[in-house]
């Protein structure tokens, strides 16, 4: 009889492993695109997004698709939220550099992206050999572009790790020889500087961002995107956003993520068609129960109630007709709104 259950357990055990195999491979629902540009969203649970599933794909599907480009984001997995309209992508946890390489080639072919996001390294950090992390990276970087010389491959640093930073930096400094020596041996390769902008208060679990973390490395990458002619198409659609009035300036609020017990928001502000701006301030009044825990891109001053918000250093010129945003995560509930959203301009 003990023999007999142990065979019951054994063959339970055998179709559980079959399952797990099974479930990925068709079990997986790729989300709606639409269509455009194939971007291939590649790398660790930072890019499936571990602690905040969709990651930076949330905030970064927002930015592309508000401003009016065509993306189809591509891959093998698929994870996120309603507000990420395309979930698919190519981010594996636990991955290092050398299981990624393993299987470039036959996600290449697959689904011949046209643009790559490449943030990868993390898991290498606490491995037997980080040193070698850079040859590495240099290696999976030719592999992809020698089978895929017309895709543009976007290589990014990666992002502070609360125990081992030291480790990182030094990782991190290897990355722009890397990318110069593709690019000086005519590959489509291009560096994007992700560390710098997140520190260690960004992150959920010291190694994976939380929400504004995650806000933060979308905006890294669409300005990368956008510096590049043609990575993420042309402009097919006319933004989402009203135009401003002439000489005005306009501050538009939306809800990029939430959960239970909070919300992520972007608040966009707009120069007039006439007349850029030198600094600026937005002011609002948060609903009752929510209180802003960070923000980004901005200076605030309140967190409950009546709150203004003004520009930061690096945002404070905005030309005529542009717009840039400042973020924030809130505790409370999404579905109420800010009252008396508005801006100002010295």
């Amino acid at each position: 009889m003990r023999r007999v259950r142990h065979l019951l357990v054994g063959l339970v055990t055998a179709l559980a492993a079959v399952a797990a195999v099974l479930v990925p491979t068709f079990g997986t629902a790729h989300a709606e695109s639409n269509g455009g540009t194939r971007v291939m969203p590649l790398g660790d649970s930072i890019t499936d997004g571990l602690t905040v599933p969709g990651g930076y794909r949330i905030d970064l599907w927002q930015k592309v698709t508000s401003a009016g480009y065509q993306v189809d984001f591509v891959g093998s997995q698929s994870n996120g939220p309603s507000s990420l309209g395309d979930r698919d992508h190519e981010g594996h946890s636990g991955w290092t550099i050398a299981q990624i390489d393993a299987n470039i080639a036959g996600w290449l072919r697959t689904y011949t992206p046209q643009t790559i996001l490449l943030h990868i390294g993390t898991n290498d950090m606490y491995g037997s050999n980080p040193a070698g992390a850079p040859s590495r990276l240099s290696a999976l970087i030719d592999r992809i572009t020698a089978q895929s010389p017309d895709t543009e491959v976007f290589v990014s640093t990666i992002i502070p790790l609360s125990f081992s930073d030291a480790t990182v930096r030094t990782y991190n400094a290897a990355i722009p020889g890397i990318v110069q020596s593709k690019v000086s041996a005519g590959k489509r390769v291009h560096l994007v500087d992700m560390y710098s902008a997140l520190t260690t208060a960004d992150l959920a679990d010291g190694v994976h961002p939380n929400a504004g973390g995650y806000s933060k490395m979308a905006t890294v990458w669409y300005n990368a995107l956008r510096s590049v002619p043609g990575s993420i198409g042309d402009v097919t659609t006319p933004p989402t956003s009203p135009p401003p009035a002439p000489g005005a300036c306009t501050a538009t609020y939306k809800v990029v993520n939430s959960w239970g017990t909070g919300l992520q928001a972007e608040v966009t502000v707009r120069a007039g068609a006439s007349a850029a701006l030198n600094g600026w301030t937005v002011r609002m009044t948060l609903p009752a129960g929510q209180s802003i825990g960070s923000l980004w891109n901005g200076v605030n001053t309140g967190t409950t109630g009546s709150v203004s918000v003004k520009n930061a250093a690096h945002n404070a010129a905005v030309g005529a007709g542009a717009s840039t945003t400042f973020g924030y995560v809130a505790n409370g509930s999404a579905t109420a709104t800010p009252a008396d959203v508005s801006c100002s301009s010295p």
